[in-house]
């Protein structure tokens, strides 16, 4: 059983990518998806970088160890997880969980229109898996980032519909 108030005031904060090039992916996530680059952190004698990326709420504060309070207590964050070197390392890549072995699946952002999106990103040359008329779940699309890992572009309303008219046929069998 669930003890729920055992888990008062728990968030679920970052989901963590490995990414390649950070400027590539950085890039990304702000000038397609929209997201802030909410913060930066370096380690040096590990050699690698951390960059949380999000849609903040409310403003981002200043002071530096505010600032990391603040995103440690963030919702649905993204970490993109730089390891140095990746970038100019030919045989670097990371798996997206979408072919044998599968795993990880993708993440999901959830736009006002798909539709829109759709068009906007196809205008900024963004990889597509699927297409919102593809396939049988009609109003949702998958796009790739820079180091393959899918993402959902998703309604709510176009969700509701897709969820209700499956339950509705469910209930008919």
């Amino acid at each position: 059983m669930s003890d729920t108030k055992a888990a008062a005031g728990y968030v679920m904060n970052q989901t963590m990518l490995r990414i390649k090039d950070p400027k590539r992916s950085v890039a990304f996530y702000q000038d397609v998806l929209g997201m802030t680059l909410l913060d930066r952190y370096d380690f040096p004698t590990m050699k690698f970088s951390l960059y949380f990326m999000g849609y903040p709420q409310g403003p981002i504060p200043t002071a530096p160890a505010e600032r990391v309070k603040w995103v440690f207590e963030q919702p649905a964050l993204l970490e993109l997880t730089h390891n140095w070197g990746t970038e100019s390392d030919p045989n670097a890549a990371y798996h997206n969980g979408n072919s044998d072995p599968r795993g990880f699946g993708h993440i999901g952002i959830s736009v006002p229109d798909v539709y829109a999106a759709c068009k906007r990103f196809e205008s900024l040359g963004v990889e597509f898996v699927k297409r919102p008329d593809d396939g049988s779940m009609k109003g949702l699309a998958f796009i790739k980032d820079p180091d393959n890992y899918w993402i959902e572009i998703l309604s709510g309303h176009g969700l509701r519909d897709i969820i209700m008219a499956q339950q509705a046929t469910a209930r008919q069998i």
